[in-house]
């Protein structure tokens, strides 16, 4: 508890507590199932925990890994209680994520010194882009930075709506081009914006289509080239958003993302609604890229910043 005392808000808390709890009681009502009447762990054992990390989409090969892991402690260790379980579980998750440059941060912190920053935000529509992108200008805002929101899904009428209620919503600024006008230009001339208003930080949304492969990296080439010319060293962060609740789904666009252009930092949504919360484990995993936000429910607050620790305290605290 003293961790998240540092760390956490009582109400921040108790959003991460209950955006995990599907995920908590399917996977650890799964385990202690699988050891229910055995004292040790055996390849019985581990076979049932590897079916129970896959059906939570850890993901294949995240899962494997966990097991060897666990086998070799098992080697090393002789005779391994199955109470320990879920210790060496929590380790073994701690450690993955260390591994894959996920540092636990205690704030919304900007991507870099410089002024403006740029963050692009890339993913498919219907994930929570969008909101995301919201979410994210209000922590800002909070924080006392100016904040401009960029149009750059200009293919789709209710993206360019939408961001534009965000940012009465949280009282930022707003740039955009309508409908139909070249990305690219609207990121390059966002970027101008925040510069000639003193912004701290623009936020430029992008098409969410997940059409040819070819097609995907030539777009988002594009606008990361525009940018870079708008600013040089821009953009300074690329966040991909992936909603939780679509599993292996989530994994398959990681996978054309990160193919298509340098992702830099994930955004995990919609964890409350799903009991696969497995899947942050293993996409940062797979795809070493760090997970930077987490969506734990629907309100503005509610988009944390992602911490390891905490996360993985959370899905174990109480769990005997």
């Amino acid at each position: 508890m003293s961790f998240f005392k540092k760390f956490f808000n009582k109400e921040k808390k108790q959003d991460l507590d209950k955006g995990l709890e599907k995920t908590k009681s399917s996977l650890f009502g799964q385990i202690t199932k699988a050891v229910a009447g055995k004292s040790t762990v055996d390849e019985e054992v581990l076979d049932e925990l590897e079916s129970i990390l896959i059906a939570s989409d850890v993901g294949l090969d995240t899962t494997v890994k966990i097991i060897d892991r666990i086998e070799e402690r098992v080697r090393r260790d002789k005779y391994l209680n199955t109470s320990e379980l879920n210790e060496i579980l929590r380790d073994e998750i701690v450690q993955l994520l260390a591994e894959n440059n996920t540092v636990d941060i205690e704030d919304y912190t900007l991507p870099s010194d410089s002024k403006p920053s740029i963050i692009l935000v890339v993913g498919v529509n219907g994930v929570g882009k969008t909101t995301t992108i919201g979410k994210l200008a209000h922590q800002y805002q909070a924080k006392g930075k100016k904040v401009v929101l960029g149009a750059g899904d200009t293919f789709r009428a209710a993206a360019v709506d939408q961001l534009e209620i965000w940012s009465k919503r949280v009282g930022c600024d707003f740039f955009s081009k309508g409908m139909n006008t070249d990305p690219a230009a609207v990121a390059y001339e966002t970027v101008q914006h925040a510069i000639q208003n003193n912004c701290d930080v623009a936020i430029i949304d992008t098409a969410g289509r997940l059409h040819t492969k070819v097609n995907l990296m030539k777009e988002l080439s594009k606008i990361r080239r525009s940018v870079a010319k708008s600013l040089d060293g821009a953009p300074h962060e690329v966040l991909l958003v992936l909603d939780a609740t679509t599993g292996q789904n989530a994994f398959e666009q990681a996978k054309h993302f990160t193919d298509a252009t340098e992702v830099s930092a994930l955004a995990l949504t919609k964890l409350d609604g799903t009991a696969k919360g497995g899947v942050a484990i293993g996409i940062s995993d797979q795809f070493k890229v760090p997970i930077k936000y987490i969506g734990v429910g629907e309100g503005i607050e509610q988009l944390q910043v992602f911490n390891k620790r905490a996360f993985v305290e959370s899905l174990f605290e109480g769990v005997v």
